[in-house]
């Protein structure tokens, strides 16, 4: 292939939680690498989605939203979301028509004062009228003077070929830094563990779902079939009850929409087994957090 003039980058997103950025990258790559709910915190892990065109790749990095940590996992989210804003070729600053423009406005400075292009997209305009929004597209260009700034509806993929005109414009030109069939720096075990994830977060209330995390124990590829043994960590005893219900027919559930959905992402058929731990307060020890993958 002819590499003349060949363009390549990591474009990071960055935003306050619940303004679409899983949505967003999901729209843009054209696969499901990033789970939504309309929970905040949904995001933990910056997940990177690869794409190629005949003269350029773009690599995307979902990140979880901008926060103040409270414990030790939101440190180390936050960790990934610093790491995100160090190494961005491009930034998409993601922002929607609902929230504060005051939230977390300490780290937006950092973001503007960083010399890193930023493309501002504002999301969820299905949400608004036209005099709101342009009322809000004012606001964002003062906030970054110089930068894009683009209405989108991730939801319903409106606007978002203008989005990626805008990002191919100021990608740098450079050689691809993978493959062109990799779709993702995440492995198997990985995404299986975030539709689980993404179950409990949509299957249970309030605290729940912020005290779990899934461990893959075993992974096996057998001819057409994929056997799964997940464990559901949760952070006290009263919580484990919780996960599984009344004669294990929550966890029943929850492992029912799971293996549908694994199913539908791995494109073969599904064993899947849960089981349920108690690893108490697993938020706040290092050694655990290094274990399930955070840094």
């Amino acid at each position: 292939m002819n590499r003349a003039n060949h363009r390549s980058g990591f474009v990071n997103i960055l935003g306050n939680p619940n303004v679409g950025k899983s949505t967003i990258m999901n729209a843009l790559v054209g696969e499901k690498l990033s789970i939504t709910t309309s929970r905040v915190q949904t995001t933990r892990h910056r997940i990177m989605g690869i794409v190629n065109g005949s003269d350029f790749q773009i690599v995307y990095s979902d990140t979880p939203g901008i926060l103040i940590p409270a414990y030790r996992l939101q440190e180390a989210m936050m960790n990934s979301v610093k790491g995100a804003l160090a190494d961005a070729d491009v930034i998409l600053y993601v922002t929607d028509v609902t929230e504060s423009p005051l939230l977390n406005a300490d780290f937006r400075t950092s973001i503007a004062e960083s010399a890193i292009p930023v493309i501002v997209v504002i999301n969820k305009i299905d949400l608004t009228d036209q005099p709101k929004l342009e009322e809000l597209a004012l606001y964002w260009q003062k906030e970054f003077p110089g930068s894009p700034v683009i209405p989108v509806s991730a939801k319903n993929s409106f606007n978002l070929n203008t989005l990626l005109g805008a990002i191919l414009s100021i990608l740098p030109e450079g050689e691809p830094y993978f493959p062109e069939d990799q779709l993702t720096d995440k492995h198997e075990r990985f995404f299986a563990s975030e539709i689980i994830r993404e179950k409990i977060l949509l299957n249970y209330q309030k605290e729940i779902p912020y005290s779990v995390e899934i461990e893959i124990e075993s992974f096996k590829e057998e001819g057409n079939l994929i056997s799964i043994r997940a464990l559901i960590h949760v952070a006290r005893d009263s919580q484990k009850g919780i996960i599984i219900g009344h004669k294990g027919a929550r966890l029943k559930k929850t492992g029912t929409e799971a293996r549908h959905d694994l199913e539908d992402f791995f494109g073969r058929k599904v064993f899947l087994e849960l089981y349920v731990k108690v690893t108490k307060e697993w938020r706040e020890k290092p050694h655990i957090l290094k274990r399930f993958g955070y840094r």
